[in-house]
């Protein structure tokens, strides 16, 4: 298949379905992954897709590549993060070993949390020491600390969940879409987040409004692996299962 032909068929792919990985292209095109990998960026220089880690998506798509401070989120839709937060702590029962990821969202859940009967791991710095001051059992995850987050991230970080088995999980995302799943700007990042994940026996993701059909450049789960907590469902999702609606009391 000629180059100019692959790239019309590719970029036809992409504008339909709105994103594709680079294994789903390769399948589509009877190409390599390299060659995948060389015709997305030629398009993406040409603005005509946007590049996103692991594959492309439409240029329609609202794709966030910078990622906003601990100081800048924690005023942003803080009344739906309230409610949300209160409805995800009041999921923690008595014995559960809990992952709480880092964020202004699953941070809001501490002040919301009743029993000191659970057993509480983190990657979070300040998550830890007001679940400490709570009177918590804590677990501080190893890892490389990230300034803007406030979260120990990194393979390290990454490679110390894996002796550890939790029974519910709270994580927060830059961007959530059906096809990309839930995604954050960055990779270190994105890699705890994943095994977290993949340790938890229940993952919930705490979302307002301001993530739906969002993209950040790097997907660290898919959009079915998790049930999504917010304050609204948004035109385009009624028929997900996986979302519960909180209301305010």
């Amino acid at each position: 298949m000629l180059t100019e032909q692959r790239h019309r068929l590719l970029l036809e792919l992409v504008n339909e379905k709105k994103s594709i990985t680079v294994t789903e292209a390769k399948e589509v095109l009877n190409a390599s992954e390299s060659t995948i990998r060389r015709d997305i960026i030629a398009l993406h220089n040409a603005g005509k897709l946007t590049k996103v880690f692991g594959g492309a998506v439409a240029l329609e798509e609202d794709v966030i590549t910078e990622e906003p401070s601990v100081e800048q989120r924690v005023e942003q839709n803080k009344e739906e993060k309230y409610m949300i937060a209160e409805y995800a702590a009041s999921l923690i029962k008595p014995g559960d070993f809990v992952y709480i990821d880092a964020g202004t969202t699953t941070g809001y859940m501490l002040n919301f949390l009743k029993n000191s009967k659970s057993v509480f791991a983190t990657n979070a710095v300040t998550h830890a020491k007001k679940l400490a001051l709570q009177g918590n059992k804590v677990i501080l995850i190893e890892g490389e600390l990230k300034g803007s987050t406030e979260a120990l991230v990194g393979g390290y970080a990454a490679a110390s969940l894996k002796k550890f088995h939790f029974s519910k999980g709270f994580f927060g995302t830059n961007g959530l879409t059906k096809k990309a799943g839930f995604t954050t700007p960055d990779t270190s990042e994105a890699l705890v987040k994943n095994k977290a994940m993949e340790q938890c026996k229940e993952c919930y993701v705490l979302a307002d409004q301001s993530k739906f059909d969002k993209i950040s450049p790097v997907t660290f789960q898919q959009f079915g692996r998790a049930t999504i907590i917010t304050e609204s469902k948004p035109e385009g999702y009624m028929e997900c299962e996986n979302i519960i609606v909180v209301r305010e009391n």
